[in-house]
């Protein structure tokens, strides 16, 4: 009986063991992972178009902020005294209590007073006008900039989902071949202790086990890496494991011509657009620095309003008129700020041709590393063949004894290299159409 209660208390300390500790092991969550979903959560969870968007409010701001220059401008202002019983001189006589009496003194020691003044502007020489077309601009080329930003994020998710497939597929090709490795050396071992097998021969299938063994814990290794990369990326938890699905990455384009793709980059490319909007902002900030040459006019008002016990009290004093400014200075001073913004307006404007350069450029790189990539798919597709061949035909000559152990392991790891290539070129060439969608401005579409 009490080995029976002794047994049943060791039982639930197992568990008791496994749920606490070994629980957290089996925690570890797993996702399966498509391409799009991995888009769609790498965009939301982006720090740099986070980091986009908030430019993009900050133009919207600005924008606001130039408009508002329309609106009045109202200040107030009031005080309150106290005084140390000045001498009050009025220049005007008040009239006296008595026949021949002099006027009784005035004693002052306080004083109140308060004013409010508003001006509307009429005409400030355009400066308004240019300076809110100027800030639309530039909140439109702000609302481009963030559109790149996010082909470039697209582009970089795409990237890290196919090391991630990659990486997975490595580890389930290398695991492949290693099961059949294991396969042979227990085949070869067998021979080995019937005799039919030199000990030379067993060793080097052991060699070969182990160092696909070791291939094997370098992918599994760099699979961990990618996981953890793309995890952070889309905002999940570091220690889920994702499956990538390959559909997404086994489908590429018509390469069409490169004249079709510049002609394309040119009218899509955002950071082009963007850039045309900012020459426009600078052009329109010329007319603006110009208007400094000219007098500002407004409509002004106010209202006054006093109390000094013992003296006198205004009430209703309001004033209505027009007031002019303009600042001589502005002769002699505006000429440089003009300067300044046309050196501007012409840096933008050589920025803009080595721009369209360099996505010419682009452009031509993304289309010839797209066709050398559908190359190599035929290429690797042949190899494959090849080397599935060859393996046949070494392993039949081995079987009678026609060709050394070595020649048997080498056709293996042929075979082995030639499918792991023919599966990255296929998804190699996927990422290249992807890239050339992308410097063509057209990847989000």
């Amino acid at each position: 009986m009490k080995h029976n209660i002794y047994s049943k208390l060791c039982v639930l300390a197992v568990v008791i063991f496994v749920i606490t500790f070994a629980a957290p092991v089996y925690a570890q969550k797993s996702k399966k992972l498509t391409l799009e979903e991995a888009i769609q959560m790498g965009l939301k969870n982006s720090g740099q178009l986070k980091i986009a968007n908030a430019k993009v409010d900050e133009a919207i701001a600005s924008a606001h902020e130039a408009w508002n220059n329309h609106l009045p401008d109202a200040k107030v202002s009031g005080s309150y005294l106290r005084l140390d019983n000045p001498n009050v001189d009025l220049k005007v006589k008040l009239g006296s209590s008595g026949s021949g009496g002099s006027a009784p003194a005035i004693k002052v020691n306080q004083a109140a007073y308060g004013i409010l003044n508003a001006s509307v502007p009429v005409f400030s020489g355009f400066r308004i006008k240019y300076g809110v077309e100027s800030a639309k601009y530039l909140e439109q080329a702000a609302r481009l900039d963030a559109n790149n930003n996010k082909e470039e994020v697209t582009l970089n998710l795409i990237n890290a989902y196919n090391n991630l497939y990659k990486a997975k597929k490595s580890v389930d090709l290398v695991k492949e071949n290693l099961a059949r490795e294991q396969q042979r050396v227990n085949d070869f071992s067998n021979l080995e202790k019937n005799g039919l097998l030199a000990r030379n021969d067993l060793l080097k299938a052991q060699l070969q086990q182990s160092n696909i063994e070791l291939s094997l814990l370098d992918a599994e290794n760099n699979l961990k890496i990618t996981c953890v990369n793309m995890d952070l990326m889309i905002g999940l938890p570091e220690d889920t494991q994702l499956i990538p699905d390959s559909a997404g990455l086994q489908s590429s384009g018509d390469a069409g011509s490169l004249v079709q793709w510049e002609q394309t980059a040119a009218q899509n490319r955002k950071d082009i657009s963007a850039l045309s909007f900012r020459e426009k902002a600078a052009a329109t900030s010329i007319k603006s620095v110009k208007g400094e040459y000219y007098p500002g006019l407004a409509v002004t008002g106010g209202y006054i309003a006093a109390d000094v016990p013992n003296l006198l009290t205004i009430t209703n004093a309001l004033n209505v008129g027009i007031g002019l400014q303009y600042n001589i200075g502005s002769k002699w001073k505006t000429g440089a700020k003009v300067d300044h913004a046309i050196a501007k307006l012409h840096e933008i404007m050589a920025t803009e041709g080595i721009l369209s350069d360099q996505i010419r450029l682009e452009i031509n790189q993304s289309y010839e590393n797209y066709l050398l990539s559908e190359r190599k798919i035929d290429v690797y597709a042949k190899a494959v063949e090849q080397a599935n061949e060859n393996y046949r035909i070494t392993k039949n000559k081995f079987d009678n004894n026609l060709v050394t152990t070595t020649d048997l392991l080498e056709a293996d790891v042929a075979q082995l290299q030639a499918q792991l290539n023919y599966t990255f070129s296929r998804a190699d060439a996927a990422v290249a159409y992807k890239k050339l969608q992308q410097t063509a401005g057209v990847l989000s579409k």
